[in-house]
């Protein structure tokens, strides 16, 4: 069995928002020469998330609303984690959209049904953060 692993760096300028990784995701597929197997995209900082879903402008409109209604980031005063900080709602943004995902790979190719892409979501941006790529197989 195989092993490839790789981070990518995002330095997001905006608190909020997604960026379709699927194509950076598909590079390091193929620079693994792995054809069977699974990979493993994690988010590897506590206020971003990996997730798998639509690359739809409007969606990720509603993302974004939806979790600002969830965990609103102001008035920062509401949250207890704000001590010093003031991204206690990102923590809570990444804890409902996940830390990340498996996919599987099928002959050298991410096996994924209609519409699946992969993002990076970003819940407290302006800082250099990274995301860890893991895949395994033959």
């Amino acid at each position: 069995m195989k092993s490839y692993r790789r981070e990518l760096w995002f330095n997001v300028p905006t608190r909020r928002a997604f960026i379709n990784i699927t194509s950076q995701i598909e590079e390091c597929l193929k620079e693994s020469g792995i054809k069977e197997g699974l990979v493993l995209i994690n988010a590897m900082h506590i206020t971003a998330s990996v997730f798998i879903n639509d690359d739809e402008s409007g969606l990720h409109h509603d993302f974004d609303k939806w979790l600002e209604r969830l965990a609103p980031h102001e008035p920062v005063s509401q949250y207890r984690h704000n001590v010093g900080e003031d991204n206690a709602d990102a923590h809570l943004k990444r804890q409902v959209m996940g830390r990340e995902v498996v996919a599987a790979v099928t002959e050298g190719k991410l096996d994924f049904g209609p519409w699946e892409q992969i993002f990076y979501g970003e819940f407290d941006g302006r800082r250099k953060k990274r995301v860890l790529v893991k895949i395994i197989g033959e």
